[in-house]
């Protein structure tokens, strides 16, 4: 079966000047801006308006090349409709392909969730400052998570659940406005029955069958023992849920340092040229989406 046009006009030669074939790595290096081809392979329904769709790349050297590592995203194309920065969901210590989250909210998710597996889309990246999953292990790792923003909590989350014994205790907390909205149901329940593991889900307005905790996602700090001098924080929500989740982790003695954000704003290009996301003098997508909160404290307009 012949390429697609849009395939078509993807492809760069595979080849150096010299004649000897490029790795998966200097093929992506040779063009950032290009995205590459990737066939929609599995599509979950979360909620009503989310959706987790996994994808693998066509070509082995780049789905082979691929790395990332928790909190970057990537850059999102849908041939003639246009293209968007997504979170990525699944582990860097799953390879072959990646997962994204995707929340229904204008055209573009809705053409995206529109589509079927076997369709095809482009990806470019991974981009962006992740989680420094390297300097957390060895100490405990309080994880903090409002509505989609459980999104790029989860690829942390998972890659800590695949290294276990490189952690010590692991706490998860999250926040949505209802239980039909609640994501990841499967792997809360995982988590749930699993002793090394400490989990809170709290809802604003529960139903009859909720049994977890009803309130703000601050409230599962109000008996939560935690270990200040060797706690990492990790937060991912809405905007208005930052400053009273940071206060709360400041109250048990985490320092500022040691308290990490991803923030989510209007990244387009991914790569610093656009000006899309700049916040004060740094640029979101290649500053950020993760920066400590004494980091984001002196960032003009963040806080």
């Amino acid at each position: 079966m012949s390429a697609t046009p849009e395939i078509e006009a993807l492809r760069v030669s595979p080849y150096r000047d010299g004649g000897a074939p490029m790795t998966g790595e200097e093929l992506i290096a040779a063009n950032p801006y290009r995205p590459w081809p990737a066939r929609i392979t599995s599509i979950q329904t979360l909620t009503e308006h989310e959706k987790l769709f996994e994808f693998r790349f066509i070509d082995e050297n780049i789905r082979n090349a691929f790395h990332h590592q928790p909190g970057q995203f990537v850059e999102l194309s849908l041939f003639g409709v246009g293209e968007a920065p997504i979170s990525i969901s699944s582990s860097p210590s799953k390879s072959g392909f990646i997962e994204l989250c995707v929340r229904r909210a204008g055209e573009f998710t809705q053409r995206l969730h529109e589509m079927q597996c076997g369709d095809i889309v482009g990806i470019r990246g991974p981009y962006g400052r992740p989680f420094p999953f390297e300097m957390m292990k060895g100490h405990d790792v309080l994880l903090v998570a409002g509505g989609l923003g459980i999104a790029p909590l989860r690829s942390l989350i998972n890659n800590i659940h695949d290294e276990r014994s490189e952690f010590g205790k692991v706490t998860i907390i999250y926040g949505s406005r209802s239980p039909q909205e609640v994501m990841f149901r499967d792997q809360f329940e995982m988590w749930r029955h699993r002793k090394d593991f400490d989990l809170y889900l709290t809802v604003d307005h529960p139903d009859d069958g909720w049994d977890g905790e009803v309130g703000l996602v601050t409230k599962p700090f109000q008996h939560l023992e935690v270990d200040p001098d060797r706690t990492f924080g990790a937060v991912c929500g809405p905007p208005v849920m930052y400053k009273f989740v940071v206060q709360e982790m400041r109250n048990k003695g985490i320092s500022y340092d040691r308290i990490y954000m991803s923030f989510e704003r209007h990244m387009k290009c991914g790569m610093g040229k656009c000006g899309h996301c700049q916040i004060g003098h740094q640029y979101c997508c290649i500053d950020g989406p993760v920066f400590n909160y004494w980091e984001a404290k002196n960032i003009q307009g963040s806080m």
